[in-house]
């Protein structure tokens, strides 16, 4: 088998010249033409990399504390080496915990394409809800629906009530409402204790259970009709193992606090550390335009009331003005059932709980999803 200059068999040069002109609308005449860059080659060999790409099963992440946060990035890059699938991303510009499923109609929402690599991401700025209902409306992305959305990996439990708070859960709800099977996934952060690398442990703990899901949604016997809130514990790396929990009445306690008027309600939110300094300026420029606003819009009410006032007796009207920060403190709580989604967190298992559109969900619903997870649990992994 002879071959040419450029390290490429006859055969195959004969082969890639004949796809080409057919691609041209050329007939082979067997006129001499000049063999196929190396360059050329590398572009189909991208091209057709691209193709087998949109074979595989489509998974849109997205979470609620902000595309940067490191359980994302954890996560995303855990999926992209898996090689498995065709991974995308549509994850709030910034942090948007206890947001729950709220969305901003009316207003206009901006998705720029962010670089992970291996994945096709934007950030948005809206909502985990608004991301999510954006991502499967077919105006962002190409797809129609993914076969699976992934919400998290979240920054703190989301247990009992918090489910009502958060964005993370939200966002696999909005999910599951478009008819797409959904998981939530946490990890049970605690300050001072936890670090970045129980992310990456924490995927490691939950991508077994990603795997059978897509698997057996693919066979068609994934439990349909529920979404899967999966509590890791705050070691993952010594989980005592995966138990099927209930929802409890748990919750963070609300605690607001009287801050100064000086001080800029929203200041401690848009200087997160969470956020980049792009996103800083950005909010330190939202905020100066109401400021402006506001001032015009005060300006201008003075104006008109000292004409419409002019020889009427002036009265002085005077509005108090207080601030307030709200955070959520955990509080100390005795939990005696161990089918609670909270005990069995704090006990070291990872807890995964059922959870369906319905106000309560059906026992029909639970003895299906609980009958699913028991199987992967028993299974060989």
């Amino acid at each position: 088998m002879t071959s040419k200059n450029n390290g490429l068999s006859a055969a195959l040069v004969s082969n890639l010249q004949d796809v080409l002109s057919k691609r041209k609308g050329v007939v082979d005449d067997g006129s001499a033409e000049e063999p196929p860059s190396t360059s050329d080659v590398t572009a189909k060999e991208e091209e057709d990399k691209e193709s087998d790409d949109d074979s595989r099963p489509i998974v849109l992440v997205t979470n609620g504390d902000g595309i940067d946060s490191p359980g994302l990035v954890s996560l995303v890059e855990a999926l992209v080496r898996e090689g498995l699938y065709n991974v995308h991303v549509c994850a709030p510009q910034t942090d948007k915990s206890a947001s729950s499923h709220s969305m901003t109609p009316g207003e206009t929402i901006a998705a720029s394409s962010v670089n992970i690599k291996g994945a096709t991401s934007f950030e948005v700025s809206g909502t985990p809800v608004d991301c999510i209902s954006l991502g499967l409306s077919g105006a962002l992305f190409a797809w129609s629906k993914p076969i699976l959305v992934i919400s998290g990996i979240n920054q703190g439990s989301n247990c009992g009530h918090q489910i009502f708070y958060s964005g993370a859960v939200a966002a696999a709800r909005e999910a599951l409402i478009s008819g797409v099977p959904s998981l939530s996934i946490s990890l049970n952060w605690k300050k001072d204790e936890s670090q970045e690398s129980d992310f990456k442990d924490a995927v490691g703990v939950c991508l077994p259970l990603i795997n059978a899901t897509i698997r057996d949604i693919e066979k068609g016997v994934f439990p349909k009709d529920c979404s899967l809130n999966i509590e890791i514990p705050t070691s993952p790396s010594s989980n005592k193992g995966f138990k099927v929990t209930k929802q409890s009445t748990w919750r963070k306690s609300p605690s607001w606090q009287a801050v100064s008027a000086n001080r800029h309600p929203g200041a401690g939110n848009f200087m997160s550390n969470q956020q980049s300094l792009g996103a800083q300026l950005a909010q330190l420029g939202r905020d100066a335009s109401a400021a402006g606003a506001a001032r015009r819009f005060t300006t201008q009410k003075k104006s008109i009331v000292e004409i419409e006032s002019v020889g009427v007796a002036g009265k002085t009207e005077s509005r108090v003005k207080k601030y307030f920060r709200l955070e959520f403190v955990a509080k100390e709580q005795e939990h005696t059932d161990d089918d609670l989604d909270i005990k069995a967190l704090e006990d070291g298992f990872v807890s995964v709980t059922p959870l369906s559109l319905l106000p309560n969900i059906d026992s029909e619903t639970q003895a299906v999803a609980s009958e699913w997870i028991y199987k992967y649990l028993n299974a060989d992994q």
